[in-house]
């Protein structure tokens, strides 16, 4: 994993990411979408399953995880969307020739007339 895929997951998924993890994860899955995918999805599910989505104690406190939830979901969905766009996606730029990876250039000749 070069440097550009690791910043783009650390902004994806926070500074407090386990780097090794995210490493592991990468080399398994080969691209830094699925790895963000992968671990936003198990985030979801602690939340959904592991803690009630709403606790209130009347006049004392009341909290709430379900804001959480749409988050996660949002940004779950835009990722299985293609945005924002992964380093390692097809069709973006090379950082090493600024070309993008899945265009070329064509070139167009007149044809003589017969």
């Amino acid at each position: 994993m070069d440097a550009a895929v690791r910043a783009w997951l650390t902004s994806q998924l926070g500074t407090t990411t386990d780097q090794a993890d995210l490493d592991t994860r990468y080399t398994r899955l080969g691209t830094a979408r699925a790895v963000a995918l992968e671990v936003l999805r198990e985030r979801l599910a602690a939340l959904i399953h592991d803690q009630p989505s709403t606790i209130n104690v009347s006049g004392v406190v009341s909290l709430s995880y379900a804001e959480n939830i749409k988050a996660i979901e949002r940004q779950i969905t835009a990722l299985e969307n293609g945005e924002p766009p992964a380093p390692d996606d097809p069709g973006t730029l090379d950082p090493d020739d600024g070309v993008p990876g899945g265009y070329g250039i064509v070139q167009l000749v007149e044809r003589p007339r017969r």
